[in-house]
């Protein structure tokens, strides 16, 4: 059964093309193909309200590619799903955008609320990383515009909140100055701090066992305190390293300037001008969970596999169901 999935969040829109697989009753994937273009369709609209017409220019360059890999590995019409995250919920113009997408996929992008988002970026995480018996893991998905706290246990999601925090809304809000001054920086922690007494109030933090970060900021987090000389998913996906290994590697790239950053080996350059306030978030959340856990969550993981694979998943799901109805009783 061959499913396509597009994630188009605030920074980048991604595309997965994959085949279902079954090992010993779990259905899992198998990548046929993976892309990501950071397009910054989020640019502004924090501050405006709307998506720029050169934001959805990119967005809709980057379509029209994914849609003709659609076309050529012979995915089905009822086989893909497009989920739209944080910035088109907030975009006054975003019929434009739904539009656009109609256009050239022929259906029509879901517009997910926040309580999705979190439990199919949990699915994705946990397919290939499943809790142990009576371990309880905390997914935290940190992206352009939103950042989904999300936990559960081998049983499924227990309890999740998306908050209106991210590596593009972060930076035009607060870290204007390059580097950031400190207080541009104590201004943008203070604010990660007021929501995660949010979270703390939706999601029980301090019985977690586990916590497991995805996307592309942490990722590129992890690629840094590994110090790799290129972007490695391979050395990325399943890394586990100390809170404090991970917290130092984000204080490095949030101080370093932007020359320094680009110059990085693994650094995308879509995400050379928000990655400071991405790891700023990202300190400050591994750095409240080693708190509040007491020490019981000491390390952090790292997973390739987020709302993506979560997206493709619930396809499968659908199709599966779709066929099982249709059999006669």
């Amino acid at each position: 059964m061959r499913v396509a999935a597009i994630d188009c969040g605030t920074n980048s829109i991604r595309l997965l093309i994959a085949d279902s697989v079954e090992h010993d009753g779990v259905v899992g994937l198998e990548d046929v193909e993976r892309e990501m273009r950071v397009v910054r369709l989020g640019q502004g609209v924090d501050a405006t309200g709307r998506f720029a017409e050169e934001a959805l220019e990119r967005t809709f360059d980057a379509l029209d590619e994914y849609t003709a890999l659609i076309q050529r590995h012979g995915v089905a019409p009822g086989s893909v799903r497009f989920v739209a995250t944080s910035a088109t919920r907030d975009a006054a113009n975003r019929d434009v955008f739904i539009a656009g997408v109609r256009e050239r996929l022929g259906l029509e992008p879901e517009v997910v609320s926040g309580d999705e988002e979190a439990a199919l970026s949990f699915a994705g995480a946990v397919s290939v990383h499943p809790p142990h018996d009576g371990e309880r893991v905390l997914v935290v998905d940190l992206g352009g515009g939103s950042t989904e706290f999300v936990a559960g246990t081998a049983a499924g999601v227990e309890a999740g909140l998306s908050t209106d925090m991210g590596c593009v809304r972060f930076t035009e809000r607060f870290l204007r100055s390059d580097p950031p001054t400190d207080e541009e920086v104590d201004a943008a922690t203070a604010e990660v701090h007021r929501f995660l007494g949010e979270v703390q109030a939706a999601v029980d933090l301090a019985s977690l066992d586990r916590v497991i970060g995805v996307a592309g900021t942490i990722t590129t987090i992890t690629a840094h305190a590994l110090d790799l000389d290129q972007y490695r998913p391979d050395r990325i996906n399943g890394s586990v390293l100390p809170l404090g290994v991970v917290a130092a590697a984000a204080t490095e790239l949030l101080e370093l300037p932007r020359d320094r950053r680009a110059s990085l080996p693994y650094m995308h350059p879509g995400r050379v001008d928000v990655i400071g306030a991405g790891a700023l978030i990202w300190r400050t959340v591994v750095q409240h969970l080693g708190e509040v856990t007491q020490g019981r969550v000491s390390v952090a993981g790292t997973s390739e596999h987020d709302i993506l694979d979560g997206i493709a998943l619930s396809v499968v799901d659908r199709l599966v169901a779709e066929s099982a109805a249709s059999l006669p009783e």
